[in-house]
């Protein structure tokens, strides 16, 4: 199992100076994640500090709230694709679906995958708001707007990733999108339990003691004791 492919290392605390991008951009090309999750502004450094590594630059769309207007988040997008970036993660209007507006929130969806040009997109449906039922009507409108993932959450409300959830969000759509896990991802045993669950990626600032402790239990050693996560926003 190939650990280090199913973490996006985040960088969107607001706090984060270019060096602390630089850093966590040198923690992701080292550690050969799937991906670092960086702030819009942050694109273009990423894309030049991650050059030849094969660590993708994946970044934000209407992030973290989901209340830009569509326009606003499709010049994004768009702008986001020139800059570089190789996946979106959108939030959607999170009133908008607790109002049960299904045309809204798909057509919302949709006008970002068009402007993304291919590119991967996921779809944050931030669970600490909704009912079950909203999570499932989310995640039927992400898929139907042809986004690549559904993802938990930002990490800047109250709750993050939640087994229940993955679960719910797994069952929910088709197998070809897949489910991300953002939100209280700090512990490998964490990720593990969560990729039981059908999760295949996971948002993490914990990214070096979660390799860490991979790496000492496949040497069958006890974990390093973990250093605290400083820079991202999970």
């Amino acid at each position: 199992m190939n650990i280090a492919k199913m973490i996006d290392h985040s960088l969107l605390r607001p706090e984060l100076t270019t060096d602390d991008v630089r850093r966590g951009c040198a923690v992701a090309g080292r550690r050969a994640v799937a991906s670092v999750c960086v702030r819009p502004s942050d694109v273009e450094l990423a894309v030049a500090a991650l050059a030849g590594t094969g660590v993708l630059v994946g970044t934000v769309a209407g992030f973290p709230h989901g209340d830009a207007r569509t326009a606003t988040k499709v010049a994004e997008a768009r702008a986001l694709v020139e800059a570089g970036a190789d996946e979106i993660d959108m939030v959607l209007h999170i009133g908008r679906l607790r109002d049960g507006d299904s045309g809204y929130v798909h057509d919302d969806i949709a006008a970002v995958v068009a402007a993304a040009q291919g590119r991967t997109v996921k779809v944050i449906l931030e669970n600490a708001y909704l009912t079950d039922e909203q999570k499932v009507l989310g995640c039927h409108l992400a898929e139907r707007a042809g986004a690549h993932f559904v993802k938990t959450s930002t990490g800047f409300a109250p709750g993050g990733a939640t087994l229940a959830d993955i679960r719910l969000m797994r069952a929910a759509v088709a197998p070809h999108v897949e489910v991300k896990a953002a939100g209280g991802v700090r512990t490998l045993a964490t990720l593990l339990e969560l990729h039981d669950a059908g999760a295949t990626r996971f948002g993490a600032t914990a990214t070096e003691a979660i390799l860490d402790d991979y790496a000492a239990r496949e040497r069958d050693e006890q974990p390093p004791a973990p250093a605290a996560a400083v820079d991202g926003g999970y």
